[in-house]
């Protein structure tokens, strides 16, 4: 991650390693508080204006908040410390929805937004395995456990009990667990919030803020169709993905009757999607992710288009590449003769078709710029 030199706000799921982060910037006229310690929450929300005193009496020329939406009235104090004081202000936390939903000063703009990711096999280097990623994910806190299954099942209980009961954020957290066991059957698929509502048996609209504040939490994003400059009508609906795969293998239910590919096909493409969304923010300024679709059924995966970059990225759950596995990029090709087209499979041999390259996903995973850029 390139560390911006001014002010930035860092969001992040828990466990994704930000307060690590934060706490290697600290130096000598650095002043830290933690949120998360009971007796700092207590001191600061009860009166925010402790900040302007505590700033007064040490000094410091960079301000780190850890968990900021814990105190979203201390936003209007920061704002005023950064326009008098000329203060540089790191600012983490794990959503935005409840600075939103307090109607938080969000600094006008006068903080970079960034966001923290979990493990990418770049960063993992050696110590990266495929097999691994694709059964309990790479959240760093889970991947750095001893029982990397029990901790993930920690995470989520962690999170139903502090990030959603403890806030307020849903009435009954029993209909809100039943609905992420529910959306997971959606991870990697397009997102129909009506069908999705009769699985769940609730409102529409009850269905939609769900998916709203795991979207506002960073639990999960929402790819839109890539309709630039199109030649065919295509799809209006955005396909739905939790952030990181051991997410997904956790709240997904499994019995005797689930083939082991309706789980690992879309697990293997949302561990492709969390690394393109990762190396993009991280590496390809002004470019988004999007997916393609036509109402004709061809589709293409992933589709990186902004600034520099137009990709266009398919995958495959096979070690095998059969001739209609190309389908998709061809006809997108057809449509898009300006983009890279690249499809990825589980087996071993790099090849090129034509125009389109052909790799193993661990390869690309390790080297995505080899690829993207």
């Amino acid at each position: 991650m390139q560390i911006p030199e001014t002010s930035f706000f860092l969001f992040g799921p828990r466990g994704t390693g930000k307060s690590t982060f934060v706490k290697s910037l600290i130096g000598k006229d650095t002043l830290y508080i933690d949120f998360l310690d009971p007796e700092t929450f207590r001191a600061y929300s009860a009166f925010p204006e402790t900040l302007l005193k505590t700033i007064d009496a040490l000094s410091p020329k960079q301000v780190i908040i850890d968990e900021v939406q814990k105190v979203p009235s201390i936003l209007d104090v920061v704002h005023k410390s950064m326009e008098e004081k000329k203060i540089r202000f790191i600012l983490t936390g794990s959503g935005a929805r409840k600075l939103k939903r307090e109607g938080a000063d969000l600094l006008g703009g006068r903080a970079v937004y960034c966001r923290m990711h979990a493990f990418t096999a770049g960063e993992l280097m050696s110590s990266f395995s495929l097999d691994k990623s694709l059964q309990t994910g790479l959240i760093p806190v889970v991947d750095r456990s001893k029982d990397p299954a029990r901790t993930l099942s920690s995470y989520v209980d962690i999170y139903l009990r502090e990030e959603i009961q403890a806030e307020g954020l849903v009435r009954n957290l029993g209909t809100f667990t039943r609905f992420l066991e529910i959306i997971s059957f959606s991870h990697g698929a397009v997102l129909n919030v009506s069908n999705l509502a009769r699985e769940c048996q609730l409102g529409r609209g009850m269905v939609t803020g769900y998916i709203d504040i795991l979207e506002d939490l960073l639990l999960a994003y929402r790819l839109p169709v890539f309709a630039k400059r199109a030649k065919r009508e295509t799809a209006s609906h955005p396909k739905f993905f939790l952030f990181d795969n051991g997410l997904y293998r956790r709240l997904r239910l499994r019995g005797p009757l689930d083939i082991e590919s309706e789980i690992s096909g879309p697990a293997l493409e949302g561990l492709v999607g969390q690394h393109l969304r990762a190396y993009s923010d991280f590496a390809l300024p002004g470019a988004m992710l999007y997916y393609w679709r036509t109402l004709a059924g061809n589709e293409v995966d992933f589709v990186l288009y902004g600034g520099k970059t137009f990709k266009a990225v398919e995958v495959k759950n096979t070690k095998v590449i059969r001739p209609k596995d190309y389908n998709g990029l061809v006809s997108f090709g057809d449509d898009y003769p300006e983009a890279g087209l690249i499809l990825l499979y589980m087996g071993t041999v790099p090849m090129k078709n034509r125009n389109i390259f052909v790799l193993p996903v661990e390869m690309f995973l390790r080297e995505p710029g080899r690829y993207l850029e």
